[in-house]
């Protein structure tokens, strides 16, 4: 089978997110020719981008209805592209944005849908995803047995981003009438707090209830500045007002894959490690020795927090 793949670009405010790089990796891992589609007010520019780090026909449609992204109009302009270029597979980023979207385009294409998938292959023409199940405790392999279009979002920070690679840029043609939709976004406003996506974070620093209280916060966030890293919070402190949900990290959170993550006062119950156990290197600060965090921990320092982050807050203030 000649495996046609396309990919699902991720920008907001004229900027590409970085795991629409990542998308291209995972792509190519795929063997399939591969397409990308870049969505924006002006997506010239940023295809252009796309195709210079091997995206390969880049598709872009540029139209002021798709400066603010928008579940209805996204979903139908990438259908039409679905029903012209004829993909067996559709990549997207497993963020906020990509598992609303890809839910919505499973379901207008008559397509299978896998979300927040760790791995690709194809297999005696057959597409294979990888995907964390019953909480991140086994992986399970599933295939498009019924020969539908595969809808697969890719948990960002799993692949490498692609440096290189063949690519165009062509000028996707639109009918008019699908850029209109029942709703329109007018404006977006940015949560304060957190200059650093946790999903796209390389670095993650974490609060849990050991801190005592939302005074304390502040201590844990330094540290998390002096690393330049996104900072995050446990269901717990979240549930008792000390900060906002978008913060939270597990099962009810968001599920993140950094390259260093750091658990401050964090007992480690398996719903907070659900969201941030594939993390590549886990450092954990806890005064109880037999705190589960530290069955995970890459390195486990066991005392008061109180003394230990501002020390290591120092130590990398001083270095930067």
């Amino acid at each position: 089978m000649n495996l046609n793949v396309l990919i699902v670009a991720e920008q907001k405010n004229g900027k590409l997110a970085n795991v629409s790089y990542e998308l291209i990796a995972a792509a190519k891992k795929s063997g399939g020719t591969i397409m990308t589609v870049c969505l924006a007010e002006s997506a010239e520019g940023m295809a252009a981008e796309l195709a210079a780090r091997g995206g390969g026909k880049v598709l872009a449609i540029s139209n002021p209805a798709l400066k603010f992204y928008s579940d209805d109009i996204y979903a139908k302009v990438i259908s039409a592209v679905i029903k012209k270029y004829q993909p067996q597979l559709v990549l997207g980023p497993a963020t906020f944005y990509g598992k609303a979207l890809f839910a919505r385009l499973a379901a207008l294409n008559t397509g299978a849908m896998a979300s927040d998938i760790t791995d690709l292959k194809s297999e005696e023409g057959k597409i294979v995803i990888t995907r964390p199940s019953y909480g991140g405790n086994v992986l399970v392999d599933l295939t498009n047995a019924e020969n539908r279009i595969f809808f697969a979002t890719i948990r960002p920070k799993v692949y490498e981003e692609s440096k290189d690679g063949p690519g165009e840029v062509i000028k996707e043609s639109i009918e008019p009438s699908l850029f209109t939709g029942k709703g329109m976004v007018k404006e977006m406003i940015a949560e304060s707090g957190q200059s650093i996506s946790l999903t796209e974070a390389d670095t993650i620093v974490t609060a849990g209830r050991g801190v005592r209280g939302p005074e304390n916060l502040p201590l844990v966030k330094e540290l998390a500045d002096s690393l330049g890293a996104a900072f995050g919070a446990s269901r717990a402190i979240v549930d008792a007002g000390w900060i906002a949900y978008s913060h939270q990290i597990g099962q009810t959170g968001k599920t993140v894959n950094p390259k260093l993550y750091i658990a401050v006062g964090i007992s480690g119950a398996i719903q907070h490690l659900v969201g941030m156990q594939s993390s590549k290197t886990i450092v954990a600060i806890n005064r109880d020795k037999d705190a589960p965090i530290f069955n995970i921990a890459s390195f486990g320092i066991v005392g008061d927090l109180f003394e230990i982050v501002p020390a290591l807050t120092a130590k990398f203030q001083s270095v930067k």
